[in-house]
């Protein structure tokens, strides 16, 4: 009798742990096909009949269903010419989540709200979320993301129509985020190509951002952050970073950033960052720095700017290295007789020095700040007498017997010839 009571309850234990067993098995993710010709017509039925792991295949068409709500850790991938159209009216798509993947698709005409910021594409408390390789064309904002970690956009074309600052939104706009990746992208059109703010750990790399209303890239209280190899043309101007230290800024092209209020790069109040092997080129001021402390600048290239480099009297401890000055109309200026930053080992193509024993130093210091930007830094006005004789000889004797430029803004190692990157 022990015997069967036994063997009965060793046969409970192994129907137990089989069932266990089946409950453990993962569930088979699905693929759903959405769309035209296929058994669920719209991506909001699909959205609602998708589970955690499935992948939405989204078919060729243009699809007008209002505002889409991504909450379940997904993948939506669009076939070529899977449209989502906002109608000018809506809010395209939502997501709050983690591990949601979106590539693919053409997002066009999102509606405008300047008292909830309408998105193309929005993500609101997310983690781990990939935006790739979709198009958004005539947004207010295109890609928005706030209070979200661990969130990557890359390979996206973002087109907008621009209207004035106050009617125009940014095209990828970031807020308290951090661990960020902005990568290859295409922006022009909007207010702020790329926008961020209270943004940490971040990287923006490989980027294009063109023909913006104000910056090309705007940081805003944004630490630790990283931006390589980017591209910032032909904004209103190329890129601001304000109130924000240990920024790392390497191997981007600033060009073609004109106008009155216009520079390359704008450094206010920031500090402990680092500025390497860029190229300023043809724009109205290479470099703008107001309140900005402990910056190391090193292997630039300041070409065909207006002013290759403007540093207030409110900035300190910066030190410039190693860069390379050519066909700048100014090459520095200050609106203050006391500097506090560093200029050593640059090549500058005004130095009229001689190298007696050939080490490819300058044996006579450069002061790069000239007599005339003085004046043109306290009378704006008389830069109408750029390149007269009247300046070229005012320059002549003011290298002769220096009075008004600073004396302590000097180059004692000017190189001879241009420094390699």
């Amino acid at each position: 009798m022990g015997f069967i009571l036994s063997f009965h309850s060793m046969n409970m234990r192994i129907l137990f742990l089989f069932i266990s067993l089946l409950f453990l098995q993962p569930v088979q993710a699905r693929t759903i096909v959405a769309g035209a010709g296929s058994s669920i017509p719209s991506l909001t039925k699909a959205l609602l009949l998708a589970e955690d792991g499935d992948t939405i295949i989204l078919k060729s068409g243009t699809y007008r269903e209002g505002n889409h709500v991504i909450r379940k850790a997904i993948t939506l991938l669009g076939e070529n010419g899977a449209i989502l159209d906002g109608e000018n009216k809506h809010e395209i798509l939502t997501i709050s989540g983690h591990d949601i993947k979106v590539k693919g698709i053409r997002f066009i005409n999102a509606g405008y709200s300047a008292l909830n910021d309408f998105a193309a594409i929005k993500l609101v408390d997310c983690a781990r979320v990939i935006i790739e390789n979709n198009t958004v064309i005539n947004a207010y904002f295109a890609i928005h993301i706030s209070n979200s970690n661990d969130c990557t956009v890359r390979g996206n074309s973002v087109s907008g129509t621009p209207r004035s600052e106050q009617l125009t939104g940014n095209g990828i706009h970031l807020w308290k985020c951090s661990g960020a990746m902005i990568d290859n992208n295409h922006i022009t059109g909007h207010r702020d190509g790329i926008y961020f703010e209270f943004v940490t750990g971040s990287t923006v790399q490989r980027n294009q951002s063109e023909r913006n209303i104000r910056y090309g890239l705007h940081f805003m209280f944004s630490h630790n952050d990283h931006y390589t190899n980017n591209t910032f043309h032909n904004n209103g101007a190329g890129v601001a970073v304000m109130y924000s230290h240990q920024v790392t800024m390497t191997g981007n092209t600033f060009d073609e950033n004109w106008g009155p209020s216009a520079y390359g790069l704008l450094l206010k109040e920031i500090s402990d960052s680092h500025i390497e092997k860029n190229i300023f080129l043809r724009n109205t001021a290479g470099i703008y720095m107001e309140g900005s402390s402990r910056i190391q600048i090193l292997h630039n290239n300041f070409t065909s700017n207006g002013w290759a480099v403007r540093v207030q009297a409110s900035c300190d401890g910066n030190e410039f290295r190693e860069n390379n000055f050519f066909g700048n109309s100014f090459d520095v200026a200050t609106n203050g007789t006391m500097v506090l930053n560093t200029f050593d080992r640059n090549y500058w193509d005004k130095y009229e020095g001689y190298d007696i024993n050939h080490d490819g130093t300058g044996d006579i210091p450069y002061h790069p700040i000239s007599m005339y930007s003085m004046i043109v830094e306290q009378t704006p006005s008389t830069l109408i007498l750029m390149r007269s004789f009247m300046v070229t000889l005012m320059d002549k004797a003011e290298k002769a017997i220096p009075s008004l430029t600073p004396e302590n803004l000097v180059d004692n190692k000017p190189c001879m010839k241009p420094n390699k990157k």
